[in-house]
């Protein structure tokens, strides 16, 4: 073993056998652990009982000092966890990450004060806090890869962001529009039969209050027009669409939004009606009479005064005369 090997494993022996404070930038304390101290830095944040540790971490927030309020805050919930400081020592750590921009960490240090004291008595004020960072990612704000690196926006974990707001209060006056804003997020995504569940959530949880149960039915059928309109036209969806349409006008006649319902169910019957009259004019180009037929009839049921209506009428007046015996 050469010279410089002993020397390093008789450092090595003194660090792990002899703990000890180090000098910045990092110092470890026996029980607690690491702990960065940058050089110049406060070095007296430590204290010894919960309410200076948080006196320490109040006085660095009003100072602007972030990073050492947020240490001194989270010690007290390390050190003191059955203190009745911890509370505000949580807030305190959840609001210095919010204040430093780390929006994503901020809600998960606000979801842990929430999961443990839900009888706090600024629970309001945090629920408000976590809305307005989800609608950052709403907005499109990105996530960030390790939390450093602003790597992917993404309507999944926005729309699981705000679906913790509505399970940690419900029936909170932040409720509502969260789980409405699940709905857009899945919106977003594309991901229209996640949206479509969130809007009639939204609509069922709170149909006593009657812009939200409104607005919900309203979103909920623009949803089902879109997947109607994704790939080929489906037919069972736009039946769907039609159907909450036809809700939302009857629940709502006084919705300014009525008459955009209304456009849209013409529309939507007319795209019924086209694909019917297709499918039968498929059926009739093989021989398929029979079947042809129906899709016709299909084209009168949907919207018995569009153009294809008037077509299918005479197709079905042609098979007719084709197909029955003559006397």
């Amino acid at each position: 073993m050469n010279r410089w090997s002993i020397r390093l494993f008789i450092l090595l022996v003194c660090v792990v056998g002899f703990p000890f404070r180090s000098p910045a930038p990092f110092v470890y304390t026996p029980g607690e652990g690491w702990t960065y101290e940058p050089v110049g830095g406060d070095k007296n944040w430590q204290q010894s009982t919960a309410r200076d540790q948080l006196g320490v971490a109040k006085a660095a927030f009003d100072k602007k000092e972030y990073s050492i309020a947020y240490k001194a805050a989270k010690r007290v919930v390390r050190v003191w966890d059955k203190s009745d400081y911890v509370p505000q020592a949580q807030y305190l750590a959840a609001r210095c990450q919010e204040e430093q921009g780390k929006d994503e960490k901020a809600f998960k240090e606000y979801q842990k004060l929430i999961e443990k004291y839900p009888k706090i008595d600024n629970y309001q004020e945090v629920l408000q806090r976590q809305a307005a960072i989800a609608d950052k990612y709403l907005a499109g704000k990105w996530f960030k890869l390790w939390g450093v690196i602003p790597f992917f926006p993404s309507m999944d974990k926005t729309a699981d962001m705000y679906t913790k707001i509505v399970k940690n209060g419900p029936y909170s006056t932040i409720a509502p529009t969260a789980q409405m804003n699940i709905g857009k997020a899945r919106e977003k995504q594309k991901d229209y039969p996640l949206a479509v569940k969130a809007y009639e959530t939204a609509a069922d949880r709170y149909h006593d209050r009657p812009e939200i149960a409104a607005d919900a039915i309203y979103r909920a059928g623009v949803v089902y027009d879109k997947q109607a309109k994704t790939a080929e036209y489906d037919q069972t969806t736009a039946g769907q669409a039609i159907n909450t349409f036809t809700d939302f006008m009857t629940l709502y006649p006084n919705d300014k939004r009525t008459d955009d319902a209304q456009k849209k169910i013409t529309s939507l019957k007319l795209e019924q009606a086209r694909g019917n009259y297709q499918i039968a004019r498929f059926y009739e180009k093989h021989h398929k009479w029979n079947g042809a037929l129906v899709y016709y009839n299909e084209v009168l049921v949907h919207d018995p005064n569009s153009p294809y209506a008037t077509q299918a009428r005479e197709r079905i007046d042609a098979l007719k005369a084709k197909t029955q015996p003559k006397t």
